[in-house]
């Protein structure tokens, strides 16, 4: 068993009525640095934060601006208990914030849908999202892609953001006008123009309500409320907001651009493409291919995922990082390890079983990746790092995550190999991933995490080491995967997690 480091995570369970996901919530924090350089920083989607274009701000002792400051204060003067609410529930970070609002979409609709009475499966259709099976099913793939896209978006947006403050340097209402207060804590040598929040806001509305179109009222709001919680605390004129408005749409359009055409619409694939992966698996050895274990048989999850297109690696590097093929079904060394899964998964209580459910991340959770979002908005809150350096953080980490997970799935496809319990029906298992085994999509997007996040927080480098080696381990205590397809994720992802590394050493942000 490897070493174990105690964390306190919570077990995320869909509520069967209110589907209000739970979730830890974090310290008040205020950044500790404003990371005035950050209009160097290198983007990921732009060539430099100048392809984004705003308006001149107007003048501080303008008519225009002075009413501005007029409306604030006459908003201050009659401030609802409503607003007070708003103002206190985005004080903080508002781009973990909708990092949470993310998780907990992904958490709603991670449902695997119900078989048809003739035994086939439908489909969520994007075109008609509102009809069963709703749209999207946020499995693994889809999370990880999701995160990685919304994070993308807020860090071009911030390094943008972050070079029209500094040109401009134009202050925070609460600075610039004695008659307005601040309602919250406010960085006082930050400036306001354009707001940060509305470009949070409006990126983190315009990507989420294509992944999520059912929710677009309520990702309506939560943009709605975040904006005026900075109007109402004197931290955003309406030409601040307006900026970050235009900013916002500016970015969005450019992400969904990528996130339309990366070849996530073919990535299901069909009958026919199937069977074809099936032999192909079977030409290379495999005696006895994976098959789902389902009744009735459901279609394998997004076989084709392993073609999107990355962020971090082109496709002859994920061909390169693709593992060796797995033990022959006949070798010792598959007895082996048949066993050991064999073993452990009868354990049902004490560390073994504590460590499997901890980290099985299975229906209606936020998946693995999600887990890890939460273990890095954590740190990012003890560390109390700047908006900018928040969205580096995270989209560094979701990057390599959702890189992983291509990488994984184009393993799983390339080898189709059977799962233990397919092999030996006897093995009972904490849920049942319906796709092959080989690698271990656990053991990768958390190597891949813990690499990017051992990178920025040094200090804890070894412990999310041992956390990423505990969620693989878990795997195998929980009937689910072989050592060799643990190890063999854990290594791809450490590999994938370096390219994030290397991307991050060279952003200007060191």
């Amino acid at each position: 068993m490897t070493k174990h480091i105690s964390i306190i995570v919570t077990l995320f369970l869909l509520a069967a009525c209110s589907k209000e996901i739970s979730q830890r919530s974090l310290p008040d924090f205020e950044p500790a640095s404003l990371d005035q350089n950050g209009s160097n920083w290198k983007p990921i989607l732009l060539a430099a934060p100048t392809e984004i274009l705003i308006e001149e701000p107007l003048a501080v002792n303008s008519a225009v601006y002075q009413q501005e400051l007029t409306e604030i204060q006459d908003l201050q003067r009659s401030i609802s208990s409503t607003d007070k609410k708003s103002i206190e529930k985005w004080k903080n970070s508002g781009i973990i914030r909708w990092n949470e609002i993310a998780r907990e979409l992904v958490a709603i609709y991670n449902i695997p849908p119900e078989a048809n009475p003739d035994g086939t499966y439908p489909a969520p259709n994007a075109q008609n999202p509102g009809v069963y099976p709703k749209f999207p099913f946020a499995n693994p793939p889809y999370a990880s892609r999701a995160y990685a896209y919304l994070q993308v978006a807020l860090y071009d947006a911030m390094v943008t953001t972050w070079h029209y403050k500094f040109k401009y340097n134009r202050m925070a209402p609460a600075v610039n006008s004695p008659a307005v207060e601040a309602l919250e804590p406010i960085q006082e040598t930050l400036p306001s123009y354009p707001s940060e929040d509305a470009v949070v806001a409006d990126v983190a509305y315009r990507l989420l309500k294509v992944m999520f179109p059912n929710d677009t009222v309520m990702l309506d709001q939560e943009r709605a409320e975040q904006k005026r919680a900075k109007l109402v605390s004197g931290l955003a004129s309406p030409s601040d907001i307006r900026a970050g408005e235009a900013i916002a749409a500016q970015i969005a359009a450019t992400t969904l651009a990528r996130y339309r055409t990366d070849g996530m619409g073919q990535a299901g694939g069909n009958p026919t493409v199937w069977k074809e992966l099936e032999a192909a698996a079977i030409g290379r050895g495999i005696t006895m291919p994976w098959k789902s274990l389902e009744f009735p048989a459901r279609p394998g999850m997004l076989p084709l995922f392993g073609n999107v297109k990355q962020f971090l690696i082109t496709t002859a590097q994920r061909d390169s990082l693709r593992p060796p093929p797995p033990p022959a079904l006949n070798s010792e060394e598959f007895k082996t390890a048949l066993a050991e899964v064999k073993k452990m998964s009868e354990v049902k209580s004490g560390e073994v079983w504590r460590i499997a459910q901890l980290w099985s991340d299975g229906a209606a959770t936020y998946t693995p990746p999600g887990h890890w979002n939460e273990i890095a908005c954590e740190a990012i809150a003890a560390a109390k790092f700047s908006e900018l350096r928040t969205a580096r953080t995270l989209a560094l980490m979701n990057m390599a995550i959702f890189d992983a997970g291509v990488s994984c799935w184009d393993a799983k496809t390339f080898y189709w190999y059977p799962r233990p319990s397919q092999v030996d029906p006897s093995i009972k298992t904490i849920g049942l991933p319906n796709f092959p085994s080989y690698t271990s999509g656990h053991s990768t997007f958390s190597a891949a995490a813990s690499t990017v996040l051992g990178y920025i927080f040094p200090d804890k480098a070894a412990q999310y080491e041992a956390m990423a080696l505990e969620a693989a381990e878990s795997r195998i205590y929980g009937g689910i995967h072989y050592r060799f397809d643990s190890e063999a994720g854990l290594r791809c992802g450490e590999a994938i997690g370096s390219f994030a590394i290397k991307k991050g050493q060279t952003d200007g942000s060191n």
